[in-house]
């Protein structure tokens, strides 16, 4: 079984790179386009397969050729799709992002689709209780904290991708185990003014292991209810940006199921992120794990 399991988004990608953000009703042609997988959870079940964990991912996927290629790209990448329900006549998740050159700043619009939420049957059920990590972003909110529940009653830890401040997130957050947000996340479901402000409050609110405030150029910060630890981005010549923190998150779980304490999975996974932000494709970029402990011995840090 799959040491690590997702619940979350699945976004069908089409990227452009451009020069620079187009100005409103203008044209312009593209350095590039390519098509590609996305969503936080998906793409971090990709990252740790790619690192060398068994994934899998938990979801509802659409026949179109969205839904195909989406779990085409999976099979692609070794995550396991036993345990996705595939569905006729629905819209896919989808995405156009504009990746510019001049900024190195990615702009995403999307479409969620109108795929049916995800009910949890007895086979996904116990891929969850059989899991050492369940990884969840937010979206599939319903299921995900069914899932989240199950996971508590049978020793699986959850990690949660906190990204995007959706209504009753409050209901996840109480469940998880590892919580991982941005900071614009930390910041605005706290009200608090500073990020150590805003990792204390999440973590006396609701009790995690460990709360992890990802910074984007500035790095992060660790808080174990003990001590703050600050954690730096690594060098890349950055050509794509996007996707960066999903990979983050799959490299997290990842580098526990290596055994790695906290803080050398936040090296880990800053490493991760910056070796992806120097190709493009979130999921195609993701490096093995020889390759992120040469990156990080050659930057100053071993694991």
């Amino acid at each position: 079984m799959a040491k690590i399991v997702g619940i979350g988004a699945n976004v069908f990608d089409t990227l452009y790179t451009v020069p620079s953000f187009p100005k409103e009703d203008t044209k312009m042609r593209a350095v590039a386009s390519k098509t590609a997988g996305g969503g936080p959870v998906a793409t971090g079940l990709v990252a740790a397969s790619k690192l060398g964990v068994d994934t899998a991912y938990i979801g509802v996927l659409s026949d179109d050729n969205g839904g195909r290629f989406l779990k085409e790209d999976f099979i692609k990448y070794g995550v396991d799709v036993g345990f996705i329900e595939v569905k006729s006549g629905y819209r896919s998740f989808a995405s156009v992002l504009w990746l510019a050159e001049d900024t190195t700043t990615r702009t995403c619009v999307f479409d969620k689709g109108d795929l049916p939420p995800l009910e949890l049957n007895d086979e996904q059920k116990n891929a969850v209780k059989n899991a050492e990590i369940l990884m969840v972003d937010g979206n599939e909110m319903d299921a995900a904290v069914e899932a989240a529940k199950i996971a508590k009653q049978n020793g699986t830890r959850v990690l949660y991708d906190c990204g995007g401040l959706y209504e009753g997130v409050e209901r996840l957050l109480k469940h998880t185990d590892i919580m991982i947000p941005s900071e614009e996340f930390a910041l605005g479901h706290t009200d608090a003014k500073t990020v150590e402000d805003a990792a204390k409050k999440l973590y006396e609110t609701y009790n995690p292991e460990v709360v992890v405030i990802t910074r984007g150029k500035k790095g992060g910060m660790l808080f174990n209810g003990e001590n703050f630890i600050e954690y730096p981005i690594y060098p890349a010549k950055v050509v794509d940006s996007n996707g960066s923190g999903d990979v983050f998150h799959g490299a997290f779980a990842a580098a526990i199921i290596k055994g790695y304490d906290f803080e050398k999975c936040c090296h880990f996974s800053s490493a991760v992120s910056a070796i992806k932000c120097m190709g493009v494709g979130a999921r195609e970029s993701v490096p093995d794990f020889e390759t992120v402990k040469k990156y990080l011995k050659e930057n100053g840090y071993e694991l």
